[in-house]
Order: structure tokens, then sequence, then C-alpha cells
């Protein structure tokens, strides 16, 4: 029986996935100042030099890890939401505590909620947000919608708002010293916010 050898590619993508799920952990743990490219080489057990192979900086690094955070979180809210959900209505309404839910989770909170505003900008931390949610909340709002279940308007800059508000409902929760509380009220505005689309 021959061996088979992997390609450069498979290599590559290899090495990329050690180095990005070894910063996903630090950036967690530590913060995006706190963590040095050097300690990412060492976790994923590759050199300094495949590291600076794949990113051209820190900060490319880590816009990677947002990126990849951020669609796994879309999959796992549009999971989460659509459980049970017998329609777009019902499913609308779910996304609102799957997303906070998500937001709760101490990875997504410290990479995504606090440093990502910052490190990446506002501008490049929305956009890359609306890569994967726009086109979900278009879709889901646009079903409410021929249901009946919400008022028809123009789905684009309403699914702008709903993920504004989401947004900032997970960075109000976030930033909160007491955030159980923060939590019990925000879901509750955003309760009367959906309502309020009928």
């Amino acid at each position: 029986m021959v061996p088979t050898r992997r390609t450069q590619a498979e290599r590559r993508a290899t090495t990329r996935a050690a180095l990005l799920g070894a910063a996903r952990a630090l950036f967690a743990e530590r913060g995006f100042a706190a963590t040095g490219r050097e300690d990412v080489a060492e976790l994923a057990g590759v050199t300094r030099g495949a590291l600076y192979h794949q990113f051209a900086d820190k900060k490319d690094l880590f816009r990677a890890v947002v990126t990849a955070l951020e669609e796994q979180m879309i999959a796992r809210v549009a999971l989460e939401a659509t459980t049970g959900a017998a329609t777009a209505g019902e499913v609308l309404r779910q996304v609102v505590g799957a997303w906070l839910d998500v937001c709760e989770d101490p990875v997504v909170n410290r990479i995504l909620l606090l440093d990502a505003p910052g490190v990446l900008g506002w501008e490049e931390w929305r956009a890359i947000g609306e890569q994967f949610g726009l086109g979900t909340a278009m879709a889901l709002l646009g079903q409410a919608m021929d249901e009946g279940a919400i008022a028809r308007q123009p789905v684009r800059p309403l699914a702008h708002v709903v993920i504004g508000a989401l947004d900032e409902a997970a960075l109000y929760v976030a930033r909160a010293e007491d955030r159980t509380t923060a939590r019990a009220e925000m879901d509750s505005v955003l309760a009367r916010l959906i309502d309020g689309l009928r």
C-alpha cells in the first residue's frame, strides 16, 4: 500500500486551521492586545515563519478569526432559531433569544463584541457581520412578510435596522456590570420591538 502524500494546498489549509484555532483560544482568553503572534505559533505547533506566511500581521490574523467566528455564529443562530418553529414569524421571535444566547458565549463576547469593534474599526466590524447576517435577515423578514406575520415594508433597510438592534442589544448585555438584569431588560425590549413589526 502506497502512503498518500498531502498536497501543498492541504498542508497550507491544515496550518491555517491550526493557527486560527490557537488564535481564537488565545484571543478569547487574553484579548487581542495581550496575545502575541509568537504565542499563537507556539500553541498551534507551527513555526513563526508559517504564521507570517499565512497572515500579514496580528490584525490580519484577528480579522480571519472574527470572520470565521461570525460565520459560525450565524449558522448556530439559524439552527437554534428554526428548531421547533413552524413559521417565519416564530423563527423571527426565536432569533432574538438565540442571538443573545450566542453572544453570551465568553469566546464570542470577548472576540466579537469587546475587541473586534476597536481592533478592526466599527465599519469593518459591521461589514463582516453583514457579510453573513444580512442575507439571512432579509430572507427571514421577507418570508415573515409573505406569511403576514409582519407588515409589508422595504426588506433591506428593515434588515439593517433589526441587525443593528440585535448588535446593540448584545453590546449592551456584554458591557453591563449585571448581565443577568441587562439580559432580562433587553429580552423585554426586543420582544416589544419584534411585536411592533406586526
